[in-house]
């Protein structure tokens, strides 16, 4: 086994939050489970990681009950759950290590955001040595507020500013600037056909 899984974030926090209306795939869970699958059927690592922020009361506050994986998601036994603090998930958490004593030298990202911890993680993971593929469609984002907008914005002034990145837009951005940088990009259809091909 020299390949893992890390699954960042998908988590129940985010649907606690209003810019859950907005998320680019509110089905994100069923594509993981697919990526879970084929990673447990070809006996690598499945990590999972949630995003914490303890004492501040919003929805990443473990405090509120909502820092857990999303219902769809199972995890198996033995299957690292990790928590961090940061955007990536190694800088706060002893994934390194985990990944090191476990010989692991490929990875596979996908989890949510898109352009911002499943990205953060992919660029810290490809510095460190790692060989990294960037699974988009099992990745998931809402549209970002330009910086200029006012702060405390409704989701509905959100989407009426023209000056708004959509979501599509931001996961076009993220393949752009990963791929063949720090990445490969992949789709899930395309990780389950090459393993149809090496079964």
């Amino acid at each position: 086994m020299t390949r893992a899984l890390i699954v960042i974030d998908v988590q129940e926090s985010f649907r606690a939050h209003p810019l859950w209306a907005t998320i680019s795939d509110p089905k994100i869970a069923d594509q993981v489970n697919r990526l879970v699958r084929l990673a447990r059927q070809a006996g690598d690592l499945v990590v999972w990681v949630l995003h914490t922020t303890p004492g501040t009361g919003d929805v990443f506050d473990p405090a509120l009950g909502h820092v857990r994986l999303m219902e769809e998601l199972e995890r198996a036994d033995g299957e690292p759950l990790l928590q961090k603090t940061s955007h990536n998930a190694f800088t706060t958490t002893n994934l390194q290590q985990l990944l090191t004593e476990r010989g692991i030298s490929e990875l596979t990202v996908c989890g949510i955001r898109t352009e911002q911890c499943a990205e953060t993680t992919t660029r810290l993971a490809s510095d460190l040595g790692y060989q990294v593929t960037f699974v988009t469609d099992a990745t998931a984002t809402n549209p970002i507020a330009h910086r200029d907008a006012p702060a405390g914005q409704s989701v509905a002034e959100l989407l009426a500013d023209p000056r708004t990145l959509s979501a599509e837009e931001v996961i076009r951005r993220t393949e752009y600037a990963l791929a063949g940088r720090f990445a490969t990009i992949a789709t899930v259809d395309q990780l389950e056909a090459a393993a149809e091909r090496q079964a």
